[in-house]
């Protein structure tokens, strides 16, 4: 049996099973990727396909004795499931493709997840990139996001959906495309120093103080 995460598979329910989740940046995919994934779940009889809340396909119910052999057919690198890591940056159309966009959230997005995405840390991260205040990344609910506005980005951190969920709190705005990079690598390294083990960014937020995380963003 795998434990979960290794070969980038998650046990089932049946015990037996595992399900795999490509990695699609952003959730943007190609038609030939879709055409692999839907080859692959014919090919191995998988139970099902699950777009999941990190906009992702999860392949479900493949044997493990097929888990190699699948990736290997899909030619499509393992998204960050499991584990004390970025799981996931998730992002709207922003202005690229969305009449309401006012900022780039695509471009700024696909830079988050090149740099961050498996990026591990000492608890899980989720991220969102939102082009307009509507949020449709879900922003007011990940541990660190950014919100578009006429003026620039909105950074806003503590945020989850969790058996808990609480709100994002507003760190900096009107950043330009820079300034937000530059402050959210600063609070994601800060977090990596400083977080315990298992710890989210909203409780490491209660533990050292708002102000605190505050003046490491803006150091």
């Amino acid at each position: 049996m795998l434990k979960d995460g290794e070969k980038g598979a998650v046990l089932q329910r049946d015990k037996e099973t595992y399900a795999i989740v490509p990695h699609l940046p952003l959730g943007l995919i190609t038609p030939d990727q879709l055409r692999k994934i839907a080859d692959v779940a014919d090919k191995y009889n998988t139970a099902a396909l699950k777009i999941t809340s990190a906009a992702r396909i999860a392949i479900v119910g493949l044997k493990e004795e097929d888990i190699d052999s699948a990736w290997q057919d899909l030619g499509i690198p393992p998204g960050a499931a499991v584990g004390m890591c970025v799981r996931s940056i998730k992002a709207c159309p922003g202005n690229t493709l969305c009449r309401l966009g006012q900022q780039d959230a695509l471009t700024m997005g696909k830079e988050m997840d090149e740099r961050y995405h498996g990026l591990q840390l000492p608890g899980k991260l989720k991220m969102g990139v939102s082009g307009c205040p509507n949020q449709c990344a879900e922003t007011g609910v990940k541990d660190l996001g950014l919100i578009g506005k006429a003026k620039g980005w909105t950074l806003v951190v503590g945020g989850n959906s969790a058996s808990k969920p609480r709100l994002a709190e507003i760190l900096a705005e009107n950043l330009s495309d820079e300034e937000a990079l530059a402050m959210s690598e600063r609070i994601i390294n800060y977090f990596k120093d400083n977080a315990k083990t298992g710890e989210r960014m909203g409780r490491f937020m209660d533990r050292i103080g708002f102000d605190n995380l505050k003046k490491a963003a803006l150091a």
